[in-house]
């Protein structure tokens, strides 16, 4: 397995923002394990964030967030890209929608890619939903995503499982496993 990092909308607006998320917190410390981990084994990562222009039908329904530029849209400090990280704004759910994440992953070989962030019932299932579609094997460290609320956390987590055949994993297993090879 080749695998990428896929940490979506990590951002201020849902952290601590606008549409801030209280079960954010106790993933951070897990994802910048895994990012730690990732780097070291040179796994590639990248960062999908919402980047909102005035005119996206999105807004509509979530009110204006992680504008394109504003602080809102900008990675959390504890998450902070670094050199070598790849970071892709997105207008919708699913980070491959009009993104080169497709055409990024297949340069770098990937056949797997791991789901860290913020929802697991909308973004990080549609980012998840597309990478099936295009033949990648999905990952999810289930203490590194999360969602408004645990009803919304785990029906995400079973969607995964039952509809893309996902391994559910931790931050820690997937370390463990990377450090062995």
């Amino acid at each position: 397995m080749k695998p990428a990092i896929l940490v979506i909308d990590m951002l201020n607006d849902f952290v601590t923002g606008k549409l801030k998320c209280e079960r954010a917190q106790p993933i951070i410390p897990n994802i910048k394990k895994l990012l730690e981990a990732a780097r070291k084994e040179g796994i590639p990562i990248f960062y999908l964030n919402d980047a909102h222009s005035p005119e996206d039908y999105e807004l509509g329904h979530w009110g204006e967030h992680a504008m394109e530029g504003s602080e809102g849209a900008k990675v959390i400090p504890e998450l902070s890209p670094q050199k070598g990280d790849f970071v892709l704004g997105k207008r919708v759910y699913s980070g491959f929608f009009e993104t080169p994440l497709d055409s990024l992953l297949r340069a770098k070989k990937v056949d797997a890619v791991v789901i860290t962030g913020l929802h697991t019932h909308m973004c990080c299932r549609h980012t998840a939903a597309d990478a099936f579609f295009r033949g990648y094997k999905v990952v999810v460290p289930d203490d590194c995503l999360d969602a408004f609320t645990e009803k919304d956390h785990l029906a995400g987590l079973e969607y995964f499982k039952a509809v893309y055949g996902a391994r559910l994993t931790t931050a820690d297993q997937l370390c463990k496993e990377w450090a062995k090879k």
